[in-house]
């Protein structure tokens, strides 16, 4: 199966945004092609068409390709819940949580996963590209890996390396990459691409020749730095915006296992609205809406809120008129408790909750994994798309006033009797331009502005692809992946 994989020189160095643009160039050309990465450790997660859960890149990079997400493309996701821990998921479902030492025990049983998964999805399509995981330089994972060099060398793929001139020492990071390759490692590597790159690219070329003289390996190409360009960031929050005059004020507070904070893309992209991902830290400005994100424990994310301050910033924020809303996780801490008889998130227990909507939470071993519509029970009653991706069960009579109800379903979420406090398990569901509206009009905009979500990531993922092919040589790319021996 004719197979290309994107590797880095570091993390974020444009491994996401080169598959995403390589998989929509090959649509284009009328190529069957599906996207691929053996290993992802994130929180930002999807539900596929077959009811399983992987990285969010993988699923905007399935529709680069032009396919519904599925499991396959992602075989292996580690969720973080601690600073040595994480839930595994293979190929789309929650099988245990592991120390990080116990998970390096586990690779070979997945690696057999990851392989499985590359034959099924190999056997559907005609080319698969490959996103590597962090910089295959992490010497100290070489036994075992299954992200980078340990995939490749079991497929038998060509490797080309991408590095991130904006971090500075860009031609160390590729030559120095490469000098710590085992010899078969380095010989997978055909080529480099620079990204990210502001300037005048003459005054690069002294260093490309050097590069190439030094390596026998050619640059493929330098891509520009994209002002305005967006794709979903795999893992770290992206807190990009343009500036805005008056704008309607959303701040969001990052606790230490946010999770999903994709679902406030739309929100920072709208012409309307300024999102402020306030930080561990920081004093939160004023706002128009506060938002309780999606998290990965929630327990431990609710006392980090508790101790720095939020429950006091919330009740004065509603005390003057306010409105705030949580999704999923954060849905759970508006309640009054959260309990964890199993100790799935942490130890074994109950913490008292936020106490703004009369409900409380119980985590249960079996995680809800679906896609679904429902009508908002705001202004028109729109219908919104979105996921849900949560493991807990919600129970209380602030149920009786839900925010949506689910189309061929029941009901979800709460809003509180005097209209200020509401909370959903349902994902993604700014994306769809009637909710955002009714959402943001509900949280006191006079007249917002419908963005479509999905046009704007379709101009992003294009975008990628008309640079690629303009600035990269994809002859050459092309006859990589077509020769596998090349």
């Amino acid at each position: 199966m004719p197979t290309l994989m994107i590797q880095g020189a570091t993390s974020d160095a444009g491994k996401s945004s080169l598959v995403t643009g390589l998989c929509r160039w090959l649509k284009r050309q009328g190529h069957q092609v599906a996207p691929f990465k053996p290993q992802n450790m994130a929180l930002n997660s999807a539900v596929t068409a077959d009811g399983g859960e992987i990285g969010r890149a993988q699923a905007v990079q399935a529709q680069a390709a032009g396919l519904e997400p599925v499991t396959d493309m992602n075989p292996v996701l580690l969720k973080p819940n601690s600073e040595t821990g994480a839930q595994v998921i293979i190929q789309g479902r929650a099988i245990t949580e592991m120390e990080a030492l116990a998970y390096h025990a586990y690779k070979p049983l997945a690696q057999k996963a990851v392989l499985e998964s590359y034959r099924r999805l190999a056997s559907q399509s005609q080319y698969i590209i490959v996103e590597g995981a962090g910089s295959p330089a992490e010497i100290n994972l070489r036994e075992g890996d299954i992200a980078n060099m340990g995939f490749a060398e079991a497929v038998d793929c060509p490797v080309i390396l991408v590095a991130d001139i904006e971090r500075g020492g860009v031609f160390a990071h590729l030559a120095g990459t490469l000098m710590v390759l085992a010899p078969s490692e380095q010989n997978r590597i055909k080529g480099f691409v620079i990204n990210r790159f502001r300037g005048n690219l003459e005054i690069l070329k002294p260093g490309l020749e050097w590069l190439e003289d030094f390596t026998d390996r050619p640059v493929f190409g330098v891509l520009p730095y994209l002002l305005g360009f967006h794709l979903e960031a795999e893992d770290a929050v992206d807190s990009r915006q343009a500036a805005k005059v008056e704008p309607f004020r959303v701040v969001i507070p990052i606790t230490p296992r946010v999770s999903n904070h994709t679902d406030f893309d739309p929100l920072r992209l709208h012409p309307q609205v300024e999102v402020t991902f306030a930080r561990p830290g920081q004093t939160p400005p004023p706002a128009d809406l506060y938002i309780l994100a999606g998290s990965k424990s929630v327990r431990s994310d609710l006392a980090f809120l508790l101790n720095n301050g939020w429950e006091r910033i919330l009740k004065r924020h509603l005390r003057y008129g306010g409105k705030v809303l949580g999704l999923c996780g954060g849905y759970q801490m508006l309640g009054r408790v959260v309990h964890d008889p199993l100790g799935l998130e942490s130890n074994p227990g109950s913490s008292p909750a936020l106490g703004l909507l009369d409900l409380e939470t119980t985590l249960e071993l079996e995680k809800r994994l679906v896609n679904a519509e429902a009508k908002l029970h705001l202004d028109n009653e729109p219908l919104v798309k979105g996921y849900e991706i949560h493991a807990g069960v919600t129970r209380g009579p602030a149920l009786a006033r839900p925010l949506l109800t689910f189309v061929g379903g029941g009901p979800d979420g709460a809003i509180s009797e005097d209209n200020q406090v509401a909370g959903t398990y349902l994902h993604g569901i700014f994306e769809s331009p009637l909710g955002a509206q009714a959402l943001l009009r509900w949280a006191g905009l006079i007249e917002p502005q419908p963005l479509d979500y999905w046009a704007l990531r379709e101009a992003g993922i294009n975008l990628m692809a008309d640079t690629m092919e303009k600035h990269l040589d994809m002859a050459a790319i092309f006859r990589i992946l077509n020769d596998q021996n090349a």
